[in-house]
């Protein structure tokens, strides 16, 4: 909530209430998920952003980063990073170009193709991206008031909605190219 203090009642459970009672009982439970779970992104955006904000890194910037850190070679092809972060190709072009004006990477040609430009992560990118990590790791992932078999059991039900919206095949591995 805006104003940093929490209600007295849950919305949610209202809404579903009043969905209820004005006879769209089979929606209810649907419309109740839904909305919890885009209160809960709301809220978790919201922790993560105080962190990041402190290194002068946005959500978008820092995956970006930690793609780069987790690749064989400490690069990527701007598209791949686009597929791998499912974002439009000019969300990629932006984030770097704020990323390379900061000395956080490079752009490189492709070795073997040069139609393909490569985002090559620096080392002052490197030790940015984990040091953003260990902040969020402390601050934010490791302090989800849930188990971590709540937090699996979670994970995987909202893995079974995203397969079922068509957002990746549930067969094949990522490379780390």
């Amino acid at each position: 909530m805006g104003s940093g203090e929490p209600l007295a009642f849950d919305p949610i459970e209202e809404a579903r209430r009043q969905w209820d009672a004005h006879g769209w009982s089979d929606a209810s439970p649907g419309m109740a998920m839904v909305t919890s779970i885009m209160r809960v992104q709301q809220l978790l955006i919201g922790r993560v952003d105080r962190v990041l904000r402190d290194l002068e890194l946005t959500f978008a910037r820092y995956e970006v980063l930690m793609l780069l850190v987790f690749s064989r070679r400490g690069s990527l092809p701007l598209g791949k990073i686009g597929a791998r972060l499912q974002v439009h190709p000019a969300s990629v072009t932006n984030v770097v170009n704020r990323l390379e004006a900061d000395g956080l990477v490079r752009r490189v040609p492709h070795p073997s193709d040069g139609r393909t430009t490569l985002a090559d992560i620096t080392p002052e990118g490197r030790r940015l991206a984990l040091r953003a990590t260990g902040a969020l790791n402390t601050a934010v992932f490791e302090q989800i008031a849930l188990s971590p078999r709540q937090l699996d059991q979670l994970f995987d039900l909202l893995r079974r909605l995203r397969v079922d919206e068509g957002d990746f095949a549930t067969t094949g591995r990522a490379s780390t190219e």
